[in-house]
C-alpha cells in the first residue's frame, strides 16, 4: 500500500524527494500517513479534496482485493 501512495503522489507534487509515507497497524486497520512539502498541499488535496479522495479510493480498492482495510491520513508538518 505504502509503495502505492508513494508513486501516485510523487507523481503529483512538484518536490518528489519531500514526498514521506508511513504504515501504521492499528488493530485489523492499517493507517497510511502522508506527509509532503508543504507548497504540494494544496495539488495532493486539490479542489474540494478530490484528489486526495480518489487516492483514498484507488487505495481502498487495491487493500480489499489483499483483503484488507485501509485508511489514508495526510499529515500537516509544523
Amino acid at each position: 500500500m505504502k509503495e502505492l501512495v508513494e508513486f501516485i503522489v510523487k507523481s503529483l507534487v512538484d518536490q518528489p524527494d519531500e514526498v514521506h509515507v508511513v504504515e501504521v497497524q492499528s488493530g485489523s486497520m492499517t493507517i497510511v500517513e502522508l506527509s509532503v512539502a508543504r507548497p504540494d498541499m494544496g495539488r495532493v488535496i486539490g479542489k474540494g479534496g478530490r484528489i486526495i479522495n480518489s487516492i483514498r479510493r484507488l487505495l481502498q480498492v487495491a487493500a480489499a482485493k489483499q483483503g484488507k482495510r485501509v485508511t489514508l491520513e495526510l499529515v500537516e508538518d509544523d
